[in-house]
């Protein structure tokens, strides 16, 4: 499975962005595509992700009501819009796909080589 995120890029808080991430190739197994960000000095941190098949979605509490994940099956894409962003948002942003519903980066295989985005105060 290759992932490709696209659309990051520099926003003033209070702004918003929207991430794309295109999937391509097969993995047996995969059922949950996720997003997590890095900030500098920080570890990987969830932000949330979605079941594939039935959409189902799960949000770390810190994005809740701010940012929503979507998926595009028939194009094989997912999306993560975010609203109301804060400086704290700025980070590395990345997508991962997984065989199990999991916020740990670990249970993720499938990496993307992310896309920054950086919010300005």
């Amino acid at each position: 499975v290759q992932l490709v995120e696209s659309g990051g890029g520099l926003v003033q808080a209070g702004g918003s962005l929207r991430l794309s991430c295109a999937t391509s190739g097969r993995a047996g197994g995969v059922s949950t595509v996720g997003w997590f960000r890095q900030a500098p000095g920080k570890g990987r941190e969830f932000v949330g992700n979605i079941k594939w098949i039935t959409g189902s979605t799960t949000y770390a509490d810190s994005v809740k009501g701010r940012f929503t994940i979507s998926r595009d099956n028939a194009k094989n894409t997912m999306a993560l819009q975010m609203n109301s962003l804060k400086p704290e948002d700025t980070a590395i942003y990345y997508c991962a796909a997984g065989t199990i519903n999991s916020p740990y980066s670990g249970h993720y295989r499938y990496w993307g080589q992310g896309t920054q985005v950086t919010v300005s105060s």
